[in-house]
């Protein structure tokens, strides 16, 4: 789509919490209204729909839609946005009970090129383990994601996030405090 309806979507976005839980159908119409301007087939719409049923506490009904976007192209017409549906369709997944298809989801999300959503990515992919149980690797994921952002014991941290999933072996050193 073009700019405008770009900037349109972001500005209705940026009013989401102008409407209470009880007036969610009314930003959920906001949303239907600009996707109702797409091309059939878009996968932006779907997409946007998805978004903003889960934003208003819907994640059932935003399962088949972001599974949607991504059948119909989403990842193709906007790698940013595919990757972002990736990820809320993970955190969707995990909140209907299916946190398993979240992990197979988002996993291979680990190896894709680096953007500013590689620390979402860890942290949705750190909660799906965890509600599988998983909660070593999930915490793994999450420290090596903090890790960069520490003013310091960076190195530490990211020792502390590769020893919670390797085998047993000799706890790596303390803090590194110099």
């Amino acid at each position: 789509m073009n700019q405008d309806w770009e900037d349109r979507v972001t500005a209705a976005w940026a009013t989401l919490d102008d409407y209470p839980e009880e007036k969610a159908a009314d930003f959920r119409a906001v949303i239907d209204a600009l996707v109702a301007e797409l091309p059939d087939g878009s996968p932006l719409g779907p997409f946007e729909q998805a978004s903003a049923w889960d934003s208003t506490g819907h994640s059932d009904k935003a399962v088949p839609l972001y599974r949607e976007a991504l059948a119909r192209g989403l990842s193709e017409a906007s790698q940013y946005k595919g990757r972002r549906a990736k990820i809320q369709l993970s955190s969707s997944l995990r909140n209907t009970g299916q946190a398993e298809e979240g992990v197979k989801l988002l996993t291979p999300e680990l190896d894709a090129p680096s953007d500013e959503l590689d620390d979402a990515v860890r942290a949705c992919l750190a909660l799906c383990l965890s509600s599988l149980g998983r909660d070593r690797e999930g915490l793994s994921l999450v420290l090596g994601a903090l890790a960069p952002h520490l003013p310091r014991y960076q190195r530490s941290m990211a020792n502390y996030a590769r020893a919670l999933v390797e085998p047993e072996g000799s706890p790596p050193a303390g803090l590194d405090v110099g």
